[in-house]
C-alpha cells in the first residue's frame, strides 16, 4: 500500500504532475524534495524559482498560461525599477515580489531556507511537505561560448541561445541535505522523480552526495517520468543542455542518467521504440501518454506512477 510518497521535483513539469498527484493522495502524505539550484539574488532579494512554482501551482494561484508567477499579477514595481535604470530581465510581478521580500526578511532573521519554505507553504494553505534540497547553496553554472553564467541568466536573460559547453554544480561538494530530506527517502513507500529537466532541475538534487546515496540505498521503489518526448522538450532548455553535454536528446538518455537509482521508467508512447533499450539498463519501462494537457491527463499520469510503485495500491 502506497502511503507516503517522496518526489524529486524541478519547476513547471513537476508542478503539473503534482497537481494530479494531490488529487489522489492526501497532501500530508506527500513530501517534495525541490531543486534550489535556480535560486538567485536580485535587487537584494533571495528568489527561489522552483519552490515558488510548486507552491503557487498547488495553491491554485499560478499563472497557468506561463506556468510560473502569480495569476493576474501586475508589474508596477518592475516598471519603476526600469525608470531607475535597473536591469529588469527577470520578470517579477508585484505579488511575486511579496514572496521574495518575505523570504529574504526571514532569512536575515536567522531562519533556514527549509524553515522559510515551510512558513510560506503554511501561509498559502498547503499541507504538502516541500523541502529545499539543501539549506546551503548549489549554483549550476552554464559554461557557454559566451562565457560562464548562472542558469537563470543563460535561460531568461540570454534566452538559452548560447552554445552549451558544460554544466558545473558549484557548491555541490560541500552541500548537505535539508533536515528531513534523507528521512523522507528512507521512510517513503515509494519515490517519484518528476518530469523535470534532468540536468539543471534533478541534476542539482542528485549532486548532493547524501541524497544520491540515500536513493541508492532505499528499499522503496523509485519511478521516474521522462521530460523528453519524441526527441524534444515540452518546455525549457533540457534539449540544449543535453546536447551540450554530449547526450542524445532522448528518453533513453534520461534513463541512462538515472540508471543507478531506478526500478521503473515511464516514457511517452511516441518513444515506445526506446522501451526495450531502456529495459536493458536494468529497469522496467512503461510507455504511456506523458503530455499533461488537462487535469485528467495529470491525474492519469500520477495514477500510473503510483501503480508502478505498487500495483496493489488501488
Amino acid at each position: 500500500m502506497i502511503k507516503r510518497v517522496t518526489c524529486l521535483a524541478g519547476g513547471i513539469g513537476a508542478a503539473k504532475f503534482l497537481q494530479g498527484l494531490v488529487r489522489i493522495l492526501p497532501q500530508e502524505n506527500i513530501t517534495i524534495i525541490v531543486n534550489t539550484g535556480d535560486d538567485i539574488e536580485l535587487y537584494g532579494l533571495h528568489i527561489s524559482p522552483d519552490p515558488d512554482i510548486l507552491m503557487y501551482t498547488l495553491a491554485g494561484i499560478v499563472n497557468e498560461e506561463k506556468g510560473w508567477g502569480i495569476q493576474s499579477d501586475t508589474f508596477n514595481c518592475l516598471n519603476m525599477f526600469q525608470k531607475y535604470g535597473l536591469e529588469t530581465w527577470f520578470k517579477l510581478g508585484d505579488k511575486d515580489l511579496a514572496t521574495h521580500i518575505y523570504r529574504t526578511q526571514l532569512l536575515k532573521n536567522g531562519f533556514s531556507l527549509g524553515e522559510v519554505t515551510q512558513k510560506l507553504c503554511k501561509s498559502l494553505g498547503l499541507k504538502v511537505n516541500i523541502l529545499p534540497m539543501t539549506n546551503g547553496k548549489i549554483a549550476p553554472q552554464i559554461l557557454t561560448n559566451f562565457g560562464k553564467m548562472h542558469f537563470e541568466e543563460y535561460l531568461v536573460k540570454r534566452g538559452a541561445k548560447d552554445k552549451v559547453l558544460d554544466v558545473i554544480f558549484e557548491g555541490a561538494e560541500s552541500a548537505h541535505p535539508t533536515p528531513g530530506v534523507i528521512e523522507s527517502i528512507q521512510d517513503a513507500s515509494g519515490i517519484i522523480v518528476c518530469p523535470s529537466n534532468p540536468i539543471v532541475s534533478i541534476g542539482p538534487i542528485l549532486a548532493v552526495k547524501k541524497i544520491r546515496e540515500a536513493l541508492k540505498e532505499t528499499t522503496a521503489k523509485v519511478v521516474a517520468i521522462s521530460p523528453i518526448v519524441g526527441g524534444g522538450t515540452i518546455k525549457g532548455p533540457a534539449d540544449k543542455l543535453m546536447r551540450g553535454l554530449g547526450l542524445k536528446v532522448s528518453a533513453y538518455s534520461v534513463a541512462l542518467l538515472y540508471r543507478d537509482l531506478l526500478d521503473v521508467f515511464i516514457l511517452d508512447e511516441v518513444d515506445t521504440v526506446e522501451k526495450e533499450k531502456i529495459e536493458r539498463l536494468g529497469m522496467k519501462a512503461i510507455a504511456a501518454n506523458t503530455i499533461m494537457r488537462s487535469l485528467e491527463d495529470k491525474v492519469e499520469l500520477a495514477r500510473l506512477a503510483l501503480d508502478a510503485l505498487d500495483p496493489t495500491a488501488y
